[in-house]
């Protein structure tokens, strides 16, 4: 099954032809014309991360692969410097300024304000915010995801798979980028037992009060554990943890448990950015981050950057769900034409997905 015809890996980036979803919104720029295009004398494109670091096997790690993608395909050099706490991100972005850096790629919603700060303090550079569309500032160009579209078709999957009729779900933090994959996945459940008169349970995520299970952070440790280890003690079959390395927790409780146990990666295709979880991958809800800085950075090298929102969604193939892998003959065998269809209808607009 492959509802994307993309396949993220540790050492490639998903060749995603990420467009724009909103109305009025300029279109993505094309890799032939974007590489064609001459460089912009002195174009220096730099990325902060986020306190997940650039080895989360997730969005930080894709981000920078988009960008070194972008630098080398442009015969350019680029800087990043990582986050380890909340309290770098002021100070690594003001780093890369000092740095004379020319574009600075912030990635996740936690260093909105901190990007904002610097890029009203610093106009003459231009800056892009992934995870983040709440400015409208000339110099900075927001890239997000319809994430929901994707974790809706992840949800009917899980739904699909579970033979004890309960899946699980939880988050990091209790944020705009991490919620959206939470709603999305619980209304993929809610649609697969309307199809198919069932009654699958969702634990870690309450659509109508839009409140859940959250760690209270990013990173790996036993926060995370219990959280998963909570779902598993409410007989969930299937969990997706939503928030970078906290998948790999998860990941652990499921294997410790002895149980029949599968989990849905997040951000990436995780079967490849992380093989020691492919025993327990049924398959992962991509977010073309990797692809979408690409196509960012080369459109400003080629000196045309634009505020406008860069948005992924199913339609242009920003966001999708992985192949189910080594978990192929294990589904339903009319799973994929299902998912098929059903990516179809919310592409027409006959599935409705967010509140």
């Amino acid at each position: 099954m492959r509802i994307t015809p993309s396949k993220v890996a540790v050492s490639a980036l998903a060749t995603i032809a990420t467009a724009v979803l909103l109305a009025g919104c300029a279109s993505a720029p094309t890799a032939t014309k974007t590489t064609a295009s001459p460089v912009v004398k002195g174009f220096l494109p730099c990325m902060v991360s986020d306190n997940g670091g650039f080895d989360d096997h997730s969005f930080n790690q894709i981000g920078l692969e988009g960008l070194q993608s972008a630098a080398k395909t442009l015969g350019i050099k680029e800087k990043h410097v990582q986050s380890n706490s909340e309290s770098d991100y002021a100070p690594n972005i003001a780093n890369l300024v000092a740095q004379k850096c020319t574009l600075i790629i912030t990635v996740g919603f936690n260093l909105a304000a901190a990007t904002k700060a610097a890029a009203a303090a610093n106009p003459s550079i231009d800056f892009a915010t992934i995870d983040d569309s709440s400015t409208d500032a000339a110099n900075v160009e927001p890239i997000t995801f319809r994430s929901d579209q994707a974790a809706f078709l992840g949800g009917y999957a899980a739904a699909s798979y579970s033979k004890t009729g309960v899946v699980g779900t939880f988050g990091g933090i209790s944020i705009p980028p991490v919620n959206i994959f939470l709603e999305g996945y619980a209304e993929g459940v809610a649609y697969y037992n309307k199809q198919k008169n069932k009654d699958v349970k969702v634990v870690g995520w309450n659509t109508t009060t839009q409140t859940g299970s959250f760690t209270g952070g990013f990173a790996a440790g036993t926060e995370a554990r219990a959280a998963a280890q909570a779902e598993i003690d409410q007989n969930a079959d299937v969990i997706f943890p939503v928030g970078g390395p906290i998948y790999q927790s998860a990941a652990q409780a499921i294997k410790d448990s002895g149980k029949s146990i599968v989990m849905v990666g997040v951000d990436a295709d995780v079967y490849f950015t992380d093989p020691t979880v492919r025993s327990i991958l049924l398959t992962s809800v991509e977010k073309g981050v990797g692809t979408s800085v690409s196509a960012v950075v080369k459109q400003a090298a080629a000196g045309k950057f634009t505020k406008t929102p860069y948005v992924g969604d199913l339609a242009n193939q920003g966001v999708g769900l992985a192949p189910f892998h080594d978990f192929a003959s294990k589904v339903d065998s009319g799973l994929s034409a299902e998912l098929d269809q059903v990516k179809a209808d919310i592409i027409s607009g006959k599935i409705t997905v967010g509140k």
